[in-house]
């Protein structure tokens, strides 16, 4: 069978998640970015100090079944704190009043409350308050959820909380316990958090010890309180669905403008992906304002920030923040790190046919552990990996080696096409692209090589198990095929084992992340704010 020309490509072929149909319209994004603000206080200790003065107005929530495991200086068990922050689209803020008409126009929310939990972040702190990592979690990535199956971890809360609201309204009707509104409302709230605490402790195999929310009207009163924030555009943006219209380059941003230009995901090159690194750069540059000389000894700053943080902030009732700070008094804006949890696509598809992020929890669990430098977990991609250990001299001829290799997915085996392009990339091959073929293109497992180049072919098909190889004369010169079928086992136990760890991966698998660039790694150091898409 003939492949059509400049095959690769047709992995690209499907609409990112960032572009899909299904988000496209004037319907306004219930992205919850309040919880960057309050990211700023938890991780400037003194900010915590300073404004923890006016604390004890600050709404707690309890029952969370926190982990909360202490070693015998107080710390926790696993070598660091770790905080889950989470967004609320409520239209009232953490003391339970209703957000008046003024503020809702001003933040653009719309009319539609939603209880999905759009905005993530675990932020991990190493138990000698050396450093702190944020790390955002894609609102649309797909995991298993026990009770409600495979679902976008954005409406786990959502659902858990719909869940235990019916329960307690038909416990009621069948003559138990009757509740009011505001109590069922309070319970599911709780229901809903716990759902998602252990949902993010899954995915990223951290036990949670604290738990932050945060309601959208803080975003703006911290970013008013500090007197703007510096942000940097590599080009001018006009986005009708956020409202971002910005010019290129720095510029100083109040609230509003702030909540627009980190709500913006539509014209961005890689989507959500860019949006959350919208968001740490902004945050970066706030962290970088607060604990600027200052903004923490000013009075009026600091009632302001104190006002911000008890209108929309809800902690859980079992942190001692004030200690909390004390562990990072030292902190150092160049320690203090944002990054995002690594995906294997953008443009899943869900059991539904919805628009999904796939993820290799294995790869998630590492990544989380990596961030505590654990040198000496086998596990450790922060080591010199076997990637960069392989010995690929003995094993190749120069042919194969700069080959330019694709690896394609023609089965039905989730992951198959990943776990040899790790065995590949062990080996030190080149391969510059990893994905799923359009459907029905291959029947078999086969290599497919450009014209002259059967001998590199031949050699790589024996390595890989014996594999059919197959001229093409669509292919460049130095292009070489993998496609991988049901038929295919790999020829050794390598291979096996990097198939079941792609198991791992929930959903069906998009186009791989491929040419786009990895998300930059952004700390709150430096003289200026990080230019971003």
């Amino acid at each position: 069978m003939n492949e059509p020309q400049r095959p690769i490509r047709n992995i690209k072929a499907a609409p990112s998640a960032a572009t899909s149909l299904t988000q496209a319209g004037p319907k306004p994004l219930k992205v919850v970015l309040a919880v960057l603000a309050v990211c700023v206080l938890l991780i400037s200790g003194v900010g915590w100090y300073a404004v923890g003065r006016v604390g004890n107005d600050v709404a707690n929530a309890g029952n969370l079944a926190l982990g909360g495991g202490k070693g015998s200086r107080g710390h926790a068990a696993d070598g660091a704190t770790d905080i889950l922050l989470v967004g609320s689209d409520s239209r009232t803020d953490a003391q339970g009043n209703q957000l008046t008409p003024e503020e809702i126009d001003m933040l653009h929310a719309g009319d539609e409350e939603a209880d999905n939990t759009d905005t993530m972040m675990v932020i991990r702190v190493p138990n000698d308050g050396s450093s702190a990592t944020a790390v955002s979690i894609p609102r649309d990535t797909y995991i298993k959820d026990g009770e409600n199956g495979n679902m976008k971890i954005n409406g786990v809360y959502a659902a858990h909380k719909a869940s235990e609201a019916e329960h307690l309204r038909a416990e009621a009707a069948q003559g138990g316990q009757h509740l009011s509104d505001a109590e069922i409302e309070e319970r599911s709230k709780v229901a809903g958090r716990k759902a998602l605490i252990q949902a993010v402790a899954n995915l990223t195999g951290v036990e949670v010890d604290h738990y932050a929310e945060v309601g959208l009207v803080g975003f703006v009163l911290l970013t008013d309180a500090v007197g703007g924030v510096d942000v940097c555009l590599n080009a001018p943006v006009n986005d009708e669905f956020s409202g971002a219209n910005f010019p290129a380059g720095q510029q100083t941003l109040n609230g509003p403008q702030a909540l627009a230009f980190v709500r913006q995901r539509h014209g961005l090159p890689r989507g959500d992906l860019d949006r959350i690194v919208r968001q740490q750069a902004y945050m970066a540059s706030l962290v970088n304002k607060v604990l600027a000389a200052g903004t923490l000894t000013n009075p009026s700053k600091l009632s302001d920030m104190g006002q911000a943080v008890q209108r929309s902030v809800v902690l859980d009732d079992g942190w001692d923040i004030i200690s909390f700070a004390t562990q990072l008094q030292d902190l150092a804006g160049g320690n203090v790190v944002f990054n995002t949890i690594p995906v294997t696509s953008l443009d899943g598809v869900g059991d539904y046919g919805e628009s999904i992020v796939t993820v290799n929890v294995d790869e998630v669990h590492r990544f989380m552990k990596n961030l505590l430098g654990d040198k000496n977990d086998p596990n450790n991609d922060n080591t010199e990996s076997s990637s960069t250990t392989a010995q690929p001299a003995e094993k190749f001829s120069d042919a194969v080696k700069t080959s330019q290799v694709h690896v394609l997915n023609a089965g039905s085996t989730p992951g198959l096409a990943g776990a040899i392009a790790k065995v590949l990339k062990d080996d030190g091959l080149k391969v510059v692209e990893t994905g799923n073929s359009r459907p029905g293109v291959y029947s078999t497992s086969q290599i497919l090589v450009a014209p002259g180049s059967e001998d590199a072919g031949h050699e790589l098909a024996n390595a890989l198990g014996g594999l059919e190889v197959k001229e093409n004369s669509s292919l460049e010169p130095g292009t070489i095929i993998v496609v991988a079928h049901n038929d295919y086992h790999g020829p050794h136990g390598d291979l096996q084992e990097s198939a079941a760890e792609e198991k791992s991966v929930v959903g069906q698998p998009g186009s791989d992340m491929g040419e786009l660039p990895e998300s930059p790694k952004i700390d709150a150091g430096g003289n200026g704010p990080r230019c971003v898409n």
